[in-house]
């Protein structure tokens, strides 16, 4: 039984290994192709939409339209804080000058924004269970599955070179991993 269970895990972190490197194969010439526009850009001044994807504008609607929700649950998600240092990092592409440091500086930023949202339920579990009449530990689950469906997000719609509002990089100008199109002939 022991074997079976160390078989199992084996095969799923090779699997997600493996997953991790079709990704990074499938997400470098993005990379690529941004630090080639990145080279003698100037970046745009820093702006933030908070939670990106329409998360912190959903709720400040939410929020304005019904008193109670706002008085029970802020004006914005708790954890914007978390999307904002985010944003920061995407802003400018992490810093990064090289392709493969822009991915793992993406990459990085990703976790730190789902441990940051993780991090936060932790550190306010017992003060929003009994706000919210739950318990801690469903506080930090809500917060733990709240992460991880964000950084399901921002690793599917966050890559550079996308023209989203979001992308890595979007202090920069946009890229594209496509050539450009040759001037159609008569």
């Amino acid at each position: 039984m022991k074997a079976l269970r160390l078989a199992t895990i084996l095969l799923l972190s090779a699997t997600a290994a493996t997953a991790q490197d079709v990704m990074r194969s499938f997400e470098l010439p993005a990379h690529r192709s941004l630090m080639a526009e990145r080279e003698g850009a100037e970046l745009t001044p820093f702006e933030t939409d908070g939670c990106s994807g329409g998360l912190s504008a959903s709720w400040r609607f939410v929020a304005d339209t019904f008193p109670s929700f706002r008085a029970l649950y802020e004006a914005h998600p708790p954890w914007e804080y978390c999307c904002v240092a985010h944003d920061r990092a995407y802003h400018h592409a992490g810093g990064a000058l090289r392709a493969e440091d822009s991915y793992e500086a993406r990459l990085s930023a990703d976790d730190t924004l789902r441990a940051c949202v993780k991090q936060h339920g932790v550190e306010h579990d017992e003060e929003y269970a009994e706000r919210y009449d739950m318990t801690a530990e469903q506080i930090r689950t809500a917060h733990s599955v709240t992460a991880e469906a964000m950084y399901a997000a921002v690793r599917f719609g966050g890559g550079p070179c996308s023209g989203l509002p979001w992308r890595w990089g979007f202090g920069y100008p946009g890229c594209s991993v496509f050539p450009p199109l040759a001037p159609a002939r008569e």
